[in-house]
């Protein structure tokens, strides 16, 4: 029995994709990365994923994890050498239970995230981990890239809202860890060298993950900004006035918004006159635990002394769910606006918030020297310091062009960063995009122990082989 037909044999005929059935798996989402599987095998059952991983293993055969297929850094694309399995978790979808008591809920990391958003809301609790990706990426992708979003501000990255995991190893053995505890010192966090590790350790099938309350009331307001430094003072005085209710903070260089409006003219800027032209504009959205009428005192009293000082030029607060949806739908559109425009380099980086305006300043300034005419796409988690901080051709350049010189661009972006104490990937993860030039900016005895780690857990080298390390 050759390899095809002893995976067939274990998740069944219909369930191993070989040619061009393999084809819509072998791309991802941004077209940047093509490869070559040997097949893509779509196990259902945790112990499916463990043998396919066995037979793997015992024949040598590279295996990448993919969930969604969402990622923007090659992290689930392979190789061109047509040697790897493709192992889609689309199939483990299933949501085994949630304990409302514990508010926990433990879900397979096929499950789509806005599933589980809506399973946590059906169940009176919150999932809070919100991204523009929601309905189509997957809770093990989000995992394995330890996935951020809008409210990492106020509930964390997925790491810190996930208790315990389930993973099948590079030697296909299952380790039950979906531990359902806040307080666990046993020894090593076994589970956080999984999270974040983008496949490369091994697979992540299911995991438990922290709910919360649901807010009795939100409050949302898209603010007009004159410089980037008054949207640092303004998440300043929104952390004083809010607190821990202040659950969103997103900033949006207004060219993205044009871009989007642009694109996408059924979304229009809730702006007129010089407002809807503003450089920058601030997401703003408060989750209370009180009353509607409380949030919205605590949520106007903010924005009102931010007018009265100068740091916003004009507000527009939602006076309804929808008009929350399409304020918040705006942000979201960001990056589906980009993909309209064509390819460009992306960025996805952290820097200190202490240190943002002036960072964007002389990055624009240094970028607008070296590349003249390319066009800064910027938006992100001010919140948390994360911004997508990308380059786009603008009207003077070609795609080709653009693309050929991100290298040099990269470089000048990533020095940057790291000169200001940052990091060149916030949430998005190393995958292929960013393996190579990684040590440049890790510490070497870091860059040491990752690799010691990947050789102790996977001594084959057949996990996710050519992402996150070189």
């Amino acid at each position: 029995m050759n390899h095809l037909d002893a995976l067939r044999a274990t998740v069944g005929a219909a369930q191993v994709l070989t040619g061009a059935d393999a084809q819509a798996y072998a791309v991802d989402w941004r077209e940047r990365y093509r490869g070559i599987p040997l097949a893509v095998v779509r196990p259902a059952t945790t112990g499916e994923v463990a043998a396919v991983v066995r037979q793997c293993a015992q024949a040598r055969i590279p295996v990448v994890p993919q969930g969604g297929n969402t990622g923007l850094c090659g992290g689930a694309t392979p190789d061109d050498s047509g040697r790897a399995v493709i192992l889609s978790l689309q199939r483990l979808n299933r949501i085994r239970g949630i304990d409302a008591d514990n508010e926990t809920m433990q879900v397979e990391a096929g499950c789509i995230l806005q599933s589980v958003q809506q399973a946590a809301r059906d169940a009176g609790r919150l999932f809070p981990l919100s991204l523009a990706a929601e309905g189509s990426c997957t809770i093990g992708g989000n995992l394995a890239t330890n996935a951020g979003g809008t409210q990492v501000l106020r509930y964390g990255n997925m790491r810190e809202l996930t208790l315990g995991l389930e993973v099948v190893t590079a030697q296909g053995d299952v380790w039950h860890g979906l531990r359902a505890l806040r307080k666990d010192n046993t020894g090593y966090d076994v589970r956080d060298l999984f999270i974040g590790s983008e496949g490369t350790l091994g697979v992540i099938t299911a995991a438990t993950l922290k709910l919360y309350p649901l807010p009795v009331a939100q409050c949302t307001a898209l603010l007009a900004l004159d410089s980037i430094e008054h949207a640092v003072t303004l998440l300043g005085r929104a952390r004083v006035g809010l607190g821990a209710a202040l659950t969103g903070f997103e900033l949006m260089a207004g060219y993205c918004l044009q871009q989007v409006v642009r694109c996408f003219p059924q979304q229009p800027l809730p702006f007129n006159g010089p407002s809807a032209s503003l450089p920058w504009y601030a997401l703003l959205e408060l989750s209370d635990s009180e009353s509607e009428a409380h949030a919205r005192a605590r949520f106007e009293a903010v924005v009102g002394e931010a007018i009265e000082a100068g740091c916003v030029q004009d507000a527009v607060i939602a006076e309804s769910i929808a008009q929350s949806h399409a304020l918040w739908h705006l942000r979201e559109s960001i990056p589906l606006a980009e993909k309209e425009s064509g390819k460009s380099i992306k960025h996805d980086i952290s820097v200190p918030v202490s240190r943002m305006a002036d960072f964007v300043r002389t990055t624009n300034a240094a970028l607008d020297e070296a590349f003249p005419g390319i066009q800064q796409v910027i938006f992100g988690h001010l919140g948390d310091g994360n911004l997508h901080y990308n380059v786009a051709r603008g009207t003077d350049w070609t795609e080709g062009r653009l693309l050929a010189r991100q290298e040099e661009i990269s470089a000048l972006v990533h020095d940057r960063v790291h000169k200001v104490g940052g990091s060149i990937s916030a949430e998005h993860g190393i995958g292929q995009l960013k393996r190579d030039v990684l040590p440049h900016y890790k510490d070497a005895v870091e860059m040491a122990l990752m690799h010691r780690i990947k050789a102790a857990l996977d001594p084959q080298g057949i996990m996710n082989p050519g992402k996150l390390l070189a």
